[in-house]
């Protein structure tokens, strides 16, 4: 466990950085970490903020012990919540906390996920087909692949994974289920490298990323949830509070950008001279579109690389 729990957190000092006008301001601030993974991110703001209260949230039990068993130094400041992130305001609410400071999101994959090979993340490790970030509930991605009729497999693959060659992809998970139910990463990562063309092949990666990134979005409703929750981690932010949020995919970006501008932008009928004080935005973007890593973390950290950090602030009530 010792070299895992040593993985790098993404941006962990921008973010602290970013949270950090919102904590100062408060006497007994509260962030939650909406995805507190191996804890990375919250044991830096509790070694910085001697003061905070950090509520740390993970769908992954693996990850929550872990993260909880590293953080046992500030235990008196840490509470946990076992449950997606788009259950945010219900855990305020458990903890007895109607606002908080500020609110953070990791999304995608955590490091345990893909380094633990019989997870089924991995497309490069032979393992069970699962891919669910709570074993302890959901679909599996061997369900999906063998059960889902083939144009709602087509349409997950170009939606979720952006996949060129679903239709290709499919027609041959068909044809291979027929003869025997596919159960294996190595199993489905080999099928899809046939499925393409051995000249796109040659470039952009493994052939099987999209469909493992398809695959897993839907296993764990990713999208739904992050539409769910960014909503109600605004509402729950008080004045001069701060969610910053990290994507590691466009499709994530695309719903967190959407969301952001929305709450931000002015209501106020455009025609008018003036800005109407009720119509006006409650919320202010901290900078303008997204920040990425700096050449120092891309060097040490090659996992940032696909990184986009967006962060915006409560200017009114």
């Amino acid at each position: 466990m010792g070299e895992k729990m040593q993985h790098i957190s993404v941006m962990r000092d921008r973010c602290v950085e970013l949270l950090a006008p919102a904590i100062e301001k408060s006497e007994n601030p509260v962030v939650i970490d909406a995805t507190l993974g191996l804890g990375g991110h919250t044991e830096a703001l509790l070694a910085r903020f001697k003061n905070l209260t950090v509520i740390g949230i993970d769908r992954d039990e693996i990850a929550l012990s872990r993260a909880k068993e590293r953080l046992t130094p500030y235990a008196d400041r840490l509470k946990t919540a076992h449950c997606v992130f788009d259950e945010i305001s219900a855990v305020a609410k458990s903890f007895g906390y109607s606002h908080i400071n500020g609110a953070l999101f990791d999304l995608g994959v955590s490091s345990i996920q893909l380094d633990e090979s019989e997870r089924g993340f991995s497309y490069s490790q032979d393992a069970p087909l699962d891919m669910r970030m709570d074993r302890s509930q959901g679909i599996t991605a061997s369900e999906i692949v063998n059960t889902y009729e083939p144009g709602k497999l087509v349409h997950i693959l170009r939606a979720y994974g952006e996949e060129k060659f679903a239709t290709r992809i499919v027609e041959n998970i068909v044809k291979a289920r027929a003869k025997a139910p596919l159960n294996s990463t190595t199993e489905l990562a080999t099928l899809v490298k046939e499925s393409i063309p051995a000249a796109t092949r040659r470039t952009g990666g493994n052939p099987a990323k999209r469909t493992f990134q398809a695959l897993r979005i839907e296993a764990n409703d990713e999208l739904g949830a992050i539409s769910r929750a960014l909503p109600d981690a605004l509402d729950l932010l008080m004045v001069g509070g701060r969610l910053v949020v990290m994507s590691f995919q466009s499709l994530e970006d695309r719903i967190v950008k959407e969301i952001f501008t929305e709450a931000s932008t002015s209501k106020s009928p455009r025609n008018l001279p003036i800005e109407l004080p009720e119509y006006a935005a409650k919320f202010s973007l901290v900078f303008r579109s997204s920040q990425t890593p700096s050449e120092e973390e891309l060097a040490s950290n090659p996992r940032s690389a696909s990184v986009r950090l967006r962060a915006i602030e409560r200017v009114a009530a």
